[in-house]
């Protein structure tokens, strides 16, 4: 006797006992456990987004001692040169750009 079935979530049945999303510390919060891929199936990465993405916010990236080892003074002269030698540049942005991304003072 056959048993066929079709489920509405393909691949659901075949990971069950790996639970990669969980509750975060907060209501809002949700934690993955593993490598997220938007526009891809092989990240490579923790986040991989293969086409443009649009932040309404500040992506920050932390400094912070604690997280810190071996810490010295430098050379200042040394740093100093290697400063001249960066390509510095300013520039204006595109005037549609600024308009969807609502930046008055392009």
């Amino acid at each position: 006797k056959k048993i066929a079935f079709q489920a509405s979530n393909p691949g659901r049945f075949e990971s069950d006992s790996d639970v990669l999303w969980q509750r975060g510390h907060v209501p809002e919060m949700m934690v993955y456990h593993g490598r997220v891929g938007i526009n891809t199936d092989a990240p490579d990465e923790a986040l991989v987004v293969c086409g443009n993405a649009r932040v309404m916010g500040r992506v920050l990236h932390p400094s912070d001692s604690r997280a810190k080892q071996n810490i010295r003074e430098v050379n200042t002269n040394e740093q100093l040169r290697r400063v001249t030698q960066m390509r510095l540049v300013e520039y204006d942005y595109k005037p549609e750009f600024a308009s969807i991304m609502g930046i008055k003072d392009t």
